[in-house]
């Protein structure tokens, strides 16, 4: 089957794109077509995959354009759910087949599940669920605060709290939440939305809640939400106790009596003053970073230049645009893009080498034949990510090539450490209510009662931080933890995954060069595999216990004890 070009495509109404579905439908399917057929579906896909992913960062990339969330919002309603009705009847006809096309055994179980899910009755209230988290991201991209005759976007109050001046970061935040509170009432609004949402979706395929829905629609197949809450009873036991040391030696640092809000990034992480100035413009970013791909691997540094030229890159912070950073990909064409809300601080470093270890995986996989195969569990994805953080960050340094000094690299290495350990208890936050939140739909529907199991899993897992006096702000936390309202359950992946990058680390120490080439060689792999043998292709375990969590502790708690001798 030939399919159009993109350029057509990206115009063309459902009555357009249907023949061609109808076509593969009915199309005879046997030993002797398969590959010609799968690679027909395969194009199609890619063509529907790319028209998605165009219209959606349209709308992050500008969330004042009403003609780019019309165009999104028309696709969302008029032509992407027939897409996938048409294409749910071609999973069943390969499945009804009985054939395996070669490297699709894995993929073939995947699509198994999504048959057993797929209710033709959930497409519109996805489509409703997608146009609320475009509201969502409505009300965040519009928080401004007015500070020094300046209006700033929430990103860029983040530059401005890396102050020595305590009062002055204090002012910031309490401004910025301020204006996060003016929008409880309309967060709150989402949220009752969202929840009944969800609750319609799990019922129309015959869940009895919505978390046993979703851990199938998410394509866990390797591990179950018990395995899931063993990883945040191991957390409990040896990260947080790691984190409250961390916190403790950082009043230290700052000369405080006890850690508040505003003495932190995001109301979690830890920060350096006077803060690194890594960068000015964005050109200057990606030249740096480039190399530093360069030195760590040629074919990465490849990857990334080809970024650059095919101008797939858009970093820097500016009013209007969506909040946060992920990489997109291309399907046609077979390349990511980045987006990201850089303000020049050395965090935006680890925050750019973590997107482009997703576009590398982008680069690696798209040598797999077919579009189903190019996707891991999300869980093996943020391995590729935060190990590219971790092995790129060492090359800032003067003497390794790089454009920081060796104290400075010191501090931002420390400050990612520390990120990275603090993070866990974070995370189990966020996993923990979630399962709260879907284990008691009715209770977590009602947003007062949100704010108040927020507040108690934030004393159990983040006890280091002084919130007196603004118990208000506390409790709303998880209004502005987007991955709950967006993509409910995505987020233990970056815990797992975290703790898989440190292994890989870790054998790094001693063989880079293999480390790498392992590395590469599971991202290759796409999604072709089970979760465990990915790990174990990019030399890690995918791990829930308390002895492997302890050993990646033990290490960061070493190294964070060696980089603090280089900067005291």
């Amino acid at each position: 089957m030939k399919t159009p070009p993109f350029e057509k495509f990206l115009e063309m109404d459902w009555e357009e794109i249907q023949p061609l579905y109808d076509d593969l439908e009915k199309e005879q399917l046997e030993e002797e077509t398969l590959t010609a057929w799968m690679t027909g579906w395969s194009d199609l896909r890619k063509l529907v995959d790319e028209r998605y992913a165009r219209l959606s960062l349209a709308t992050e990339l500008d969330t004042t354009d009403e003609e780019a969330e019309k165009a999104y919002h028309a696709f969302l309603e008029e032509v992407y759910p027939k897409t996938q009705t048409a294409d749910q009847k071609l999973k069943e006809k390969l499945l009804a087949s009985g054939l395996v096309p070669d490297g699709m055994e894995i993929i073939l179980k995947k699509m198994r599940t999504e048959a057993d899910l797929f209710r033709e009755e959930n497409l519109p209230l996805m489509t409703e669920e997608s146009k609320l988290g475009t509201q969502y991201n409505k009300i965040f991209g519009a928080q401004t605060i007015e500070w020094g005759g300046e209006e700033l976007t929430l990103t860029q109050v983040k530059s401005a709290m890396l102050t020595t001046d305590r009062n002055e970061r204090k002012q910031l935040w309490e401004m910025t939440s301020e204006r996060q509170l003016a929008d409880r009432d309309a967060i709150n609004d989402l949220w009752v939305k969202f929840m009944g949402i969800r609750a319609q979706l799990a019922a129309n395929a015959g869940f009895k809640d919505y978390r046993s829905f979703r851990w199938l629609q998410r394509l866990r197949l390797d591990y179950s939400p018990e395995d899931s809450k063993r990883f945040l009873a191991a957390v409990k036991q040896v990260a947080v106790p790691a984190a409250t040391r961390v916190y403790q030696r950082y009043t230290k640092r700052l000369g405080i009596e006890s850690v508040r809000p505003w003495d932190l990034l995001n109301n979690q992480t830890t920060f350096n003053l006077p803060a690194i100035q890594a960068f000015e413009t964005e050109e200057e970013f990606i030249a740096r970073v480039g190399a530093i791909f360069n030195k760590l691997d040629p074919v990465l540094g490849g990857y990334f230049n080809t970024m650059r030229e095919s101008k797939l890159l858009d970093l820097m912070n500016r009013k209007g645009k969506g909040p946060g950073g992920f990489c997109t990909s291309f399907a046609t064409v077979g390349l990511p893009f980045i987006f990201m809300n850089s303000v020049g601080r050395g965090s935006d470093l680890r925050v750019l080498f973590h997107e482009s270890g997703h576009a590398f995986h982008v680069f690696e996989r798209i040598n797999l034949p077919y579009h189903h195969q190019w996707r891991p569990g999300l869980e093996f994805a943020e391995v590729a990510s935060t190990t590219m953080e971790l092995l790129a960050e060492p090359y800032l340094a003067e003497d390794r090539g790089g454009f920081m000094s060796v104290e400075d690299v010191a501090i931002s290495r420390l400050l990612n450490l520390e990120e990275k350990l603090l993070f866990w208890p974070y995370m189990a936050v966020v996993v923990a209510f979630q399962h709260w939140v879907y284990e008691n739909h009715q209770l977590g529907t009602d947003p007062a009662a949100c704010d108040q199991k927020w507040a108690e899993l934030i004393d159990q897992y983040m006890p280091a931080i002084n919130w007196k006096g603004y118990e208000e702000v506390k409790q709303t936390g998880w209004h502005r933890k987007l991955h709950i309202h967006l993509a409910p359950f995505y987020y233990i992946e970056y815990g797992l995954a975290s703790l898989g990058a440190f292994q890989i680390m870790a054998k790094a120490k001693k063989d880079q060069a293999r480390a790498l080439r392992d590395y590469l060689k599971a991202l290759a792999l796409g999604g072709t595999v089970t979760l465990p043998e990915l790990y174990r292709a990019a030399g890690a375990e995918l791990a829930f216990d308390t002895a492997t969590l302890g050993e990646v502790v033990e290490l960061i708690e070493r190294d964070l004890a060696e980089l603090e001798k280089k900067i005291s």
